[in-house]
């Protein structure tokens, strides 16, 4: 199989890039069952890109019923080493508006657990870390590429994750901008922990379509509001893709690459061989198991 070490999780509007060729399907199947779509994998910028369709095909997935650890599982099967989310978000502060780009730093989960949130679920346990979610070499990556596009970026934010498919009340809205949250949206939570798990460096564009329904001068958010506003994003959003990848180094060692050094907390006489063989992209490097 073609080792592809760049893995975009979006919209369809993101492998239909004019600068893309080469372009080939490739239908995956996991131990979490089949990923969202079929993946899409072509040439961008000199390098190999996976472009996987969150939603599916026709957007027929919603936020919550989305097959996480399947998608995450088969990006990691394909060898990617970088994961970059494209997320349309909500804002929840002023100065944080419809247009404009973000590159987040944290995040709030706000689902309410009904989403698959783990690999280590039984017979090899595991705690990683994610105070920091979202990569930081990637994050500027980003940043910087979408800055050169011309775009209006914010460098950092939190990003609250809520379960959806609703859109938030104004009670909920108000009170997620208390807690000093900036954006809002429904797919980032565990997408980052999966990849995190994964070892694979992760970190989001966020555009912003709306101001959520805190803001009273403003309209409520609305489905078409999010996808009139999509159309105006698309093109820095495109633009901004096409730099990073250029611009991303594939052979870098993170600290993302390696979370699982300190993460298991199963001892070895006691791990689940059927387990090891079910996670085997995910734990072969840290548990030494070789190709």
């Amino acid at each position: 199989m073609e080792e592809v070490k760049i893995g975009v999780i979006g919209g369809s509007g993101l492998y239909q890039l004019p600068e893309i060729s080469d372009v080939r399907e490739v239908n995956m199947d996991t131990p979490f069952g089949q990923p969202s779509g079929p993946i899409r994998v072509g040439s961008l910028s000199g390098k190999r890109v996976a472009f996987l369709p969150r939603h599916g095909e026709g957007h027929t997935l919603a936020p919550h019923a989305l097959p996480y650890r399947a998608n995450i599982y088969a990006l990691k099967q394909l060898g990617a080493r970088f994961i970059i989310g494209i997320n349309a978000v909500g804002s929840l502060q002023e100065t944080y508006a419809p247009g404009h780009l973000v590159t987040p730093d944290q995040l709030i989960d706000y689902t309410i657990h009904t989403r698959a949130r783990s690999f280590f679920d039984r017979g090899l346990v595991a705690h990683v870390s994610v105070a920091d979610p979202f990569g930081e070499y990637l994050r500027n990556v980003l940043a910087d590429a979408a800055e050169n596009a011309g775009a209006v970026v914010h460098r950092a934010g939190c990003f609250l994750i809520e379960d959806g498919p609703r859109f938030a009340t104004r009670a909920e809205s108000r009170l997620f901008r208390h807690w000093g949250c900036h954006i809002i949206g429904m797919t980032a939570a565990p997408e980052a922990f999966l990849a995190r798990e994964a070892e694979i460096e992760y970190a989001a564009l966020a555009h912003i379509t709306d101001y959520d329904c805190w803001r009273s001068e403003s309209e409520d958010t609305t489905s078409d509001i999010v996808i009139q506003q999509l159309a105006h994003n698309i093109g820095h959003v495109q633009a901004a893709l096409v730099q990073a990848v250029g611009q991303l180094d594939e052979t870098l060692d993170l600290p993302a690459h390696r979370a699982l050094d300190v993460a298991l907390a199963t001892g070895r006489e006691h791990i689940d061989a059927a387990v090891v063989e079910r996670l085997r992209p995910i734990v072969a490097r840290v548990l030494d198991l070789g190709a």
